[in-house]
């Protein structure tokens, strides 16, 4: 354990230095490719910003207009029967789009429940075995310009009805 703590110190250092010790090797201008990177990067970001915008505010209007307890008190019974608490279900509708919301939703369970509970438990493994679907599609694909999506979110959405169907089977049924 102590020899990763100490490589770590120096792997970013390490990493900086041999792409500047390269670059001068291959005798490329190294601001100048420092700086026309940082300007891609710039437009990236400015392309992107209003759907992260979007997708925020989107989830903060949901989040606080109490939506989501109606929903989750709405189609809490048909959980129940399948075995998914009802109180899981905003953390795994907002975990789509938001991970940071779903991270304080989450606070919220474990405040209520406790972070060493079975709801906590599903909750944490609920939260490591899921994907921001909606948030990493419209970033990734909007940056790259893709049109056709075809099987990605079909595809998408199964595996993370999986990873919240094996994190309460996890919680529930192994002891966690």
């Amino acid at each position: 354990m102590g020899f990763l703590l100490y490589l770590s110190n120096y792997v970013i250092p390490f990493t900086m230095f041999y792409i500047i010790g390269f670059a001068i090797l291959m005798k490329r201008p190294v601001y100048d490719d420092f700086v026309e990177g940082a300007k891609s990067g710039m437009k990236t970001v400015a392309g992107i910003l209003p759907t992260l915008v979007g997708l925020m505010v989107g989830v903060g209007v949901l989040r606080s207009s109490g939506f989501l307890d109606f929903l989750a008190g709405l189609l809490g019974p048909v959980t129940q029967k399948l075995g998914f608490p009802s109180q899981l279900l905003p953390v795994a509708l907002v975990k789509l789009f938001s991970s940071s919301a779903a991270t304080g939703l989450a606070l919220d369970i474990f405040k209520e429940y406790g972070p060493d509970s079975k709801m906590g438990m599903m909750t944490s493994l609920m939260l490591s075995c899921t994907e921001t679907v909606f948030y990493t599609m419209s970033i990734y694909f909007l940056t790259i310009k893709v049109k056709k999506t075809r099987y990605t979110l079909p595809g998408a959405l199964l595996a993370t009805l999986t990873g919240i169907v094996m994190s309460v089977f996890l919680a529930k049924y192994l002891n966690c």
